[in-house]
């Protein structure tokens, strides 16, 4: 068999058992299962620093027997237990992925990989408002999740923006501990089920404010207030809130598995527990796998099924 290095022919080549693309939770979840099966992996890590989406976290309060972790440390503690076991890493970006059959060729910057298991952890993007104070107060107050961060807001005020389900149900969701809940929509009807729309109308801590964009979120360490525009009226009104759930959608990063594998609508891959895709040899992990949950713990458990799978699979065809 030949292997390829920047596009040519060379007689000196490795053939992985499994690359690993992305190193957030999913993905180091599946380094550490993998080399403690005993797999040649690889993992590719498109920044300077693994831990995905959580390293922007300010705490993590929900994660089994580490209440109060930071995101960061989170992240760093993840990356160390690969360490351990000297998982090897690669800072590249994948831009292709290739099937051949009885293994698959994997474009990173220029150099091309073989190997015979792929599994794809490069997780998902929230979809941000891009107003002033978002970035400079993402974790102090901005949140994208509310079953993540909602606990940090009880007996608050706190505001959601968004009109779909996922905005209902995270209104809902905060209503249950927050003294009042604010859902900010930019059209004069909400596009989310009408099921959702009855119990959030009906729950007493709760308002809608329809026709409303936030135009920027303002506070010096912590989020403290809104400023509110009507599209209707051009009317500005500063809203007082501790906390702003942004919830205008997700956008998975799954563009290297089109026309590779089955998804749904929305470009999540559809998998089951093992991820194993309709492409025999890839799996998926984390958050771009089509699933009701998307939290740390189900992304780790991901990423140790899909080293699993692919452990049995390397087995199964002449490891």
């Amino acid at each position: 068999m030949i292997s390829y290095y920047c596009g040519l022919e060379t007689e000196e080549y490795i053939m992985y058992d499994l690359i690993i693309i992305g190193s957030g939770p999913a993905g180091l979840s599946a380094a550490v299962y993998g080399k403690r099966a005993g797999l040649n992996l690889l993992v590719i890590e498109e920044k300077p620093m693994s831990g995905g989406q959580i390293l922007n976290t300010y705490e993590v309060d929900n994660y089994l027997g580490l209440p109060g972790i930071s995101g960061f440390d989170m992240g760093m503690a993840f990356r160390a237990h690969a360490d351990k076991l000297e998982v090897a890493f690669k800072e590249a970006s994948v831009t292709a992925l290739e099937d051949k059959g009885e293994y698959k060729l994997v474009h990173a910057d220029g150099e091309v990989l073989e190997t015979r298991t792929v599994i794809v952890a490069t997780g998902a993007e929230h979809a941000k408002l891009g107003v002033p104070g978002e970035e400079e107060l993402s974790g102090m107050g901005v949140s994208y999740c509310a079953t993540c961060d909602g606990a940090f807001f009880r007996n608050r005020t706190v505001a959601v923006v968004g009109g779909g389900d996922v905005a209902l149900e995270d209104a809902i969701y905060l209503a249950r501990t927050c003294e009042k809940v604010y859902l900010i929509h930019r059209r004069d009807e909400l596009r989310g089920a009408n099921i959702l729309q009855e119990e959030l109308k009906a729950l007493p801590n709760t308002e809608i404010l329809y026709s409303h964009t936030v135009k920027s979120i303002q506070g010096e360490d912590m989020v403290e207030s809104l400023l509110l525009n009507d599209v209707k009226t051009g009317e500005e009104k500063t809203l007082p809130v501790s906390g702003i759930f942004i919830a205008v959608g997700i956008h998975p990063n799954t563009e290297l598995l089109k026309g590779l594998v089955e998804m749904d609508e929305a470009g999540y891959v559809i998998a089951g527990e093992e991820g194993a895709a309709t492409m025999p040899g890839i799996y998926v992990a984390g958050d771009i796998r089509k699933k009701p949950m998307r939290q740390v713990i189900t992304a780790v458990a991901d990423g140790a099924n899909a080293a699993v799978a692919a452990g049995a699979y390397c087995s199964r065809y002449g490891k």
